[in-house]
């Protein structure tokens, strides 16, 4: 008996001990924000939940049809889009067109394969699972939780400029993240600013299809997914429901990402 007493006293203080408090994700012990080590990159704990994915205010396109439940696991997911610093820090370049914005804006030019090679390159250094979020997993964000809300942060367009940079007062270029307002889970420039890659293959039909479980994207495809916006964008095109196809290769001022992470 006490034989079996203190091999349980050793594995609480070896749990106890681990520095991934990020692992019990889902649990009344999960933290509820992240730094990565290497880029002081900061992750916002999303609890999961199902929400109506898709076109809520029946004011996009068809391939914002149908409406549907999705149900998505806890995940992180970065507080800000990747900035042109924590690009540096990892790749050792800057491909950015708007260098002159400064280390605290979002690293641009980048296609989805660069994003896949940060990440990858990310993986290697911390040991941790990043990858891109799925468009399931960016629009529960981008929506405070599955809410039904037309930009991230407000549904009222009079509000959007306290939320966003886009074509009315962005001027010329991208912004340093988190000047604007977060929206209800914290997240920063989920709207507008910078585009952003998602995990998926695109598809215009993928809604009539989708598995209510964490869906992945269409197994294959032309194009990837890209969400929220940029400096440039009118607020229609910068709607939390509002997806595109985008071919993977292209690299422009207007594209960047942001990084989500999941336990191991």
């Amino acid at each position: 008996m006490l034989r079996l007493l203190g091999s349980l006293l050793a594995l609480l203080l070896l749990g106890c001990a681990t520095d991934d408090a990020y692992k019990t994700a889902g649990s009344a012990a999960s933290a509820t924000s992240y730094k990565d080590p290497v880029t002081g990159m900061e992750f916002v704990f999303v609890k999961g939940g199902c929400y109506q994915m898709g076109n809520t205010f029946d004011d996009g396109l068809t391939q914002e049809k149908p409406v549907h439940e999705v149900c998505i696991d806890d995940f992180y997911l970065a507080k800000f889009v990747v900035t042109q610093a924590q690009w540096k820090e990892v790749m050792g370049d800057n491909p950015s067109h708007w260098k002159a914005c400064g280390d605290s804006c979002p690293v641009d030019r980048v296609n989805w394969y660069d994003a896949q090679e940060y990440i990858d390159k990310l993986n290697q250094k911390t040991g941790k699972k990043y990858r891109l979020p799925t468009e399931a997993e960016w629009e529960y964000a981008a929506r405070s939780g599955g809410k039904k809300e037309k930009w991230a942060g407000t549904s009222n367009e009079s509000e959007l400029a306290d939320y966003a940079w886009y074509k009315t007062n962005s001027g010329t270029g991208t912004h340093p993240v988190g000047q604007k307002k977060p929206n209800g889970l914290g997240f920063y420039d989920m709207s507008g600013d910078i585009w952003q890659w998602m995990a998926d293959w695109y598809s215009d039909t993928y809604y009539r299809k989708s598995p209510r479980n964490n869906p992945p994207g269409e197994s294959s495809s032309t194009f990837r997914a890209i969400r929220g916006g940029s400096w440039f964008n009118v607020p229609w095109s910068m709607r939390t429901s509002a997806r595109f196809g985008l071919d993977p290769t292209e690299r422009y001022i207007f594209y960047g990402f942001r990084v989500a992470l999941f336990p191991q």
